[in-house]
Formats: C-alpha cells, structure tokens, sequence
C-alpha cells in the first residue's frame, strides 16, 4: 500500500462502525516492523468518521 491509496475493509471494526467493504484512504504509513496504515474514512459530505491504524491483512487496494 501506498499514500493515498483508496483501501476497502476486508472485515468489519464494530467499535468504530464500519463494516466490511467500507472504503477509507491511506494517510500515513507506520514503518515498523510491522508496517501499518493510518486509514481515515469519510461520509459523503467528505467528513471524517473514522481513522483506524490496519495491518495490510485487514485490506485491500479499491479500484471502484
């Protein structure tokens, strides 16, 4: 995964109410080890509901 890249959830983060297949966008990468990614997801207006730190294994690359 890159900066900015659009990820989409492989398994759904109850305690932040997002649900599989939910699409966010890498904003930062921690460059551990491990690597992980800072994911922040908007609602439709563009505002942020959620930024949530994944492993690669909890995430996919989104190509629409």
């Amino acid at each position: 995964m890159e900066l900015y890249d659009v990820v989409r959830l492989r398994e759904a983060i109850p305690r932040e109410r997002l649900a599989a297949g939910t699409v966010g966008t890498v904003v930062h990468i921690f460059r551990g080890p491990p690597t992980a990614y800072e994911v922040e997801f908007a609602d439709a207006d563009g505002r942020t509901i959620a930024t949530v730190t994944l492993t690669a294994d909890q995430m996919d690359r989104y190509n629409g």
